[in-house]
């Protein structure tokens, strides 16, 4: 089974059915899902957002957001020097720059709706 690291953009398009949620579906079917811990600080945000904008989808909007778990993604401790060191290097946040050096460290591919992000993957 392929292993594929997951960011935060490519599951929140997953959890409140954003446009991109069947390409980004059909990237991860049949992989085990792997993330930085962040990841359910960055779908909280997400969720926070989201209801902000639209307070009178907030019920649905937090149903989703609860759905989380049933993705099935593993987090995984991420070293944060490394990360630093990552960010530093290709000019990410040092949040996106977890993943990346997940995906490198674990030979992973990385999906994200991240252009900037998927561009260093690219690179790398």
């Amino acid at each position: 089974m392929a292993v594929r690291v997951v960011d935060a953009s490519a599951l929140a398009a997953l959890l409140f059915g954003e446009p991109e949620a069947d390409a980004v579906a059909q990237q991860l079917e049949d992989a085990r899902l792997v993330a930085p811990g962040l990841m359910e600080f960055e779908l909280a945000n997400v969720c926070l957002v989201k209801t902000l904008r639209h307070p009178q989808q907030r019920s649905a909007l937090m149903a989703a957001f609860r759905l989380r778990d049933r993705l099935g993604v593993e987090q995984i401790a991420v070293d944060h020097d490394g990360a630093v060191e990552l960010a530093a290097a290709t000019g990410l946040t040092a949040y996106d720059a977890s993943y990346l050096w997940l995906a490198r460290e674990m030979r992973a591919e990385l999906v994200t709706l991240d252009r900037q992000l998927a561009r260093a993957a690219e690179a790398s």
